[in-house]
């Protein structure tokens, strides 16, 4: 089987799902092309789209909020969105691209790549077989507009939700967020002392892991600084990831590099979760799951505005979190409540009931069976859904 994943570089998470999706095909045997569509067209299309995405989530979260609100109420016309129209810019390129390269099923775990992927088929253009995959705990806006046969959502409480948005209920399959197979390891990935020496930290001290995503925002600086004060004199260091952000990088490293561990981008997250006691982290859809997958207690602080916001909620009304809207208010508070070792285990257990660990593996073997239906269909692509918009 030919498969292409198509995603975008607007956060970590959606290429962190395309990545969990193609270690299992790969592990299966299938041929795997992971693609971000938009380097494909002339000049830095891609860049600018990326870059602006994660500048305006990073430096002006209210905008993005808003931004966010606006997308829902537009989401709600009947009408094409400004982003499905916009997306639509890439119909000729795209289909150049499908002419030219065989595909059997195109997996999207992104919106952007599925809008293209409608719009072209609703004026004529045939397509594979299509699997989108969601990556946060809400039906963002525009999901509705995205015409594809199979839609996988992180759990079976989000149906209604997607199925009032407009999204067919027969293709909804909620099989949960996929991601690499290390996490599900959880803390069995081996012995806590050689994971620790593996990572150059001392086995005798407590860890707490601070994250604000892969582009480090999430008012990371003021966590630290709280954090630092709380625990200046106890038996825990805390491991500070930065991601993209290269200069609050340089300023909490010159600042606590002495007396924390400080980094960047690092491929080492399953390892970092396994030796620590509490992972505190912006709630993101990828980095929460995995947390869940690895039965790591979470603390979700100042979420960006939009799904961030709902993916906070799902997790604290289900004991997998707690929330923490404002650092200053309440951080303390619960990290010292994540100091109980049962209470740490509680919340692990309310993880392994409620977010599926086989993700990777059961999509990939809805995706096996959407291509054995499609070839005993004799090949035929998918067809054009409802009214081509004007």
């Amino acid at each position: 089987m030919d498969a292409l994943i198509m995603s975008c570089g607007t956060g970590g998470g959606h290429n962190a799902a395309a990545a969990a999706v193609a270690e299992e095909l790969e592990r299966r045997g299938h041929n795997v092309t992971v693609l971000n569509p938009f380097t494909l067209a002339d000049g830095s299309v891609s860049s600018v789209i990326d870059n602006t995405y994660i500048s305006v989530a990073k430096y002006f979260p209210r905008l993005f909020g808003l931004i966010y609100s606006l997308g829902a109420g537009v989401s709600r016309l009947p009408i094409p969105s400004p982003v499905y129209l916009a997306n639509g810019m890439m119909n000729e390129t795209m289909e150049k691209y499908l002419s030219e390269h065989h595909f059997d099923i195109i997996v999207m775990s992104h919106l952007f790549p599925g809008e293209i992927l409608t719009n072209m088929k609703r004026h004529g253009a045939s397509v594979p077989k299509t699997v989108f995959i969601a990556t946060d705990y809400t039906c963002i806006p525009f999901t509705e507009e995205i015409d594809c046969d199979y839609c996988v959502i992180p759990s079976a409480e989000l149906t209604e939700e997607y199925v009032r948005r407009g999204v067919p209920r027969e293709r909804i399959y909620p099989l949960g967020i996929p991601v690499r197979s290390e996490f599900a390891d959880g803390h069995d990935v081996g012995d806590r002392d050689a994971l620790c020496r593996g990572l150059g930290l001392d086995p005798e001290r407590r860890y707490i892991l601070v994250t604000g995503g892969s582009m480090g925002a999430g008012k990371l600086r003021l966590v630290v600084d709280i954090l630092d004060e709380h625990y200046k004199h106890k038996n825990v260091s805390l491991i500070v990831v930065c991601g993209s952000n290269e200069k609050l990088y340089e300023k909490i490293s010159a600042e606590y590099g002495d007396r924390h561990i400080v980094i960047g981008h690092t491929d080492k997250m399953a390892h970092y979760m396994a030796v620590c006691d509490v992972f505190i982290t912006k709630p993101g859809g990828l980095s929460s799951t995995e947390a869940a997958v690895s039965g790591t207690p979470v603390i979700h602080i100042t979420p960006i505005p939009g799904c961030e916001s709902y993916n906070m909620r799902f997790f604290e009304a289900h004991g997998m979190s707690i929330a923490v809207p404002s650092p200053r208010r309440s951080l303390i508070e619960a990290c010292d409540a994540l100091d109980d070792e049962a209470a740490r285990e509680t919340m692990s257990e309310n993880q392994r009931k409620v977010i599926p660990a086989n993700a990777p593996r059961d999509i990939c073997d809805l995706i096996e069976k959407a291509v054995a239906d499609a070839d005993a269909e004799g090949g035929v692509t998918s067809e054009s859904r409802g009214a081509v918009f004007a």
